[in-house]
C-alpha cells in the first residue's frame, strides 16, 4: 500500500476510533475494530472508492455492529457484568466535544444506557447525535432507508431520555467538582445525613464490585446508595490489601464527568465517575476491574495530576 493510502487512513484514524468507542463502549475493542478497518482498506480496490472517509466509516460501523451482535458480546453484556471502559480527560478516543450532545454521548451514564438499545438503534443514535450525519448519510452507512434511520433515532432518543430523567442540563466542571469533593468528604467521614442530602431523589449507583463481582451491583433510592457509598469508602485492611496499598484519592475528569480515582504507586486501582445534576449527585459508576482501567492507567502515567484530595485512604 502506497504512503498516500496510509496517510489517508491515518487522517481518519482518530475519528474512526472515537466512533468505534461510542458504539462498543470499550477502547480495546474500538482499537481492534479500527485495525480491522485498516486491513480492509489495505485489501480494497481503492481506485473504486469514491469517498474514502465514507467508505471507512461504513466499514468500521459494520465491524462494530458485528461485534455487538456476536454471541460472545451478547452473553457478556446481558449477563449483567458489563460496564463501559472509562477514559481520562484528553484521551483522543473521546472524540468531538463541541456540543452538549457530543459530550453527553460519551458519558459513562449514556454509554451504559445505550446498552438497552438494539445495535442498529445505537449506531443511528451515535452517528446522528455525536457525528451529525444526515439521515441520508446514515441510510447509506447502514444500508437502511432514510425513514428507518429517522424512526431508529426517534426511538433511541425517547429511550435514553426516559431512562435519564435528569433536569438542569449541563453542570459546569468547577461546580461539579465541588459537589464531588463535598460528597467524598461526607462519604469518608460517615456523615450519612449530609451524604443523603447530596443525592438526587432518583439517584442510581452501579459497580463492578471492586472487579470481583460476577454481576454488576446496582442500587437505587438515596438511602441504599448512601449505604453502599458509606461501606465502599470506608477503609479496611482487606481493601488496602486488595488495592496493593493505601490509595491516594484524586479528582479528575473521566468521560467528561468528575471522578474519584484511587491511586497506589501511580497506578489507578479504582474509579468512581459521577453525574451531577442541579448541585447533587444523580448517578455513580464504580469500576475497579484491571482490564477496564488499562487505557486510563496508561494516560494517568503521562498525566500531571492535581494534588490528591486524600493523601492516604
Amino acid at each position: 500500500m502506497d504512503s498516500a493510502a496510509v496517510d489517508r487512513f491515518e487522517a481518519s484514524r482518530g475519528r474512526l476510533a472515537s466512533l468505534a468507542y461510542r458504539l462498543l463502549g470499550s477502547a480495546a475493542d474500538a482499537e481492534d475494530a479500527v485495525q480491522d478497518t485498516f486491513l480492509r482498506w489495505q485489501a480494497a480496490d481503492r481506485s473504486r472508492v469514491e469517498v474514502p472517509e465514507a467508505w471507512l466509516t461504513k466499514v468500521v460501523t459494520h465491524l462494530c455492529l458485528d461485534r455487538l451482535r456476536s454471541a460472545q458480546a451478547r452473553h457478556e453484556r446481558t449477563a449483567g457484568a458489563w460496564l463501559p471502559e472509562p477514559l481520562l480527560d484528553g484521551d483522543p478516543m473521546l472524540g468531538p466535544a463541541d456540543t452538549f450532545e457530543q459530550r453527553e454521548s460519551v458519558s459513562l451514564a449514556v454509554l451504559t444506557l445505550m446498552e438497552r438499545l438494539s445495535p442498529t438503534e445505537r449506531a443511528v443514535y451515535v452517528l446522528r447525535e455525536a457525528f451529525s450525519y444526515s439521515h441520508a448519510e446514515i441510510a447509506g452507512i447502514l444500508d437502511i432507508t432514510e425513514s428507518a434511520s429517522q424512526q431508529h433515532v426517534h426511538r433511541a432518543r425517547i429511550r435514553v431520555a426516559a431512562e435519564r430523567r435528569r433536569g438542569g442540563g449541563e453542570t459546569d466542571p468547577a461546580s461539579a467538582r465541588r459537589v464531588v469533593e463535598e460528597f467524598l468528604a461526607a462519604a469518608t467521614s460517615g456523615r450519612t445525613e449530609r451524604l443523603v442530602a447530596l443525592l438526587t431523589d432518583d439517584v442510581t449507583a452501579v459497580s463492578d464490585g471492586a472487579g470481583l463481582a460476577k454481576r454488576l451491583l446496582q442500587y437505587r433510592t438515596r438511602e441504599r446508595v448512601a449505604s453502599y457509598v458509606r461501606a465502599g469508602f470506608k477503609p479496611t485492611p482487606a481493601k488496602r490489601r486488595l488495592a496493593g496499598g493505601s490509595p491516594a484519592m484524586h479528582i479528575a475528569l473521566v468521560n467528561g464527568s468528575p471522578a474519584v480515582l484511587a491511586v497506589v504507586d501511580d497506578r489507578v486501582v479504582g474509579a468512581v465517575a459521577f453525574e451531577v445534576s442541579d448541585g447533587r449527585v444523580a448517578s455513580l459508576h464504580g469500576i475497579a476491574a484491571a482490564d477496564r482501567l488499562a487505557r486510563l492507567n496508561d494516560a494517568w502515567r503521562q498525566h500531571e495530576p492535581d494534588a490528591p484530595v486524600i493523601d492516604a485512604w
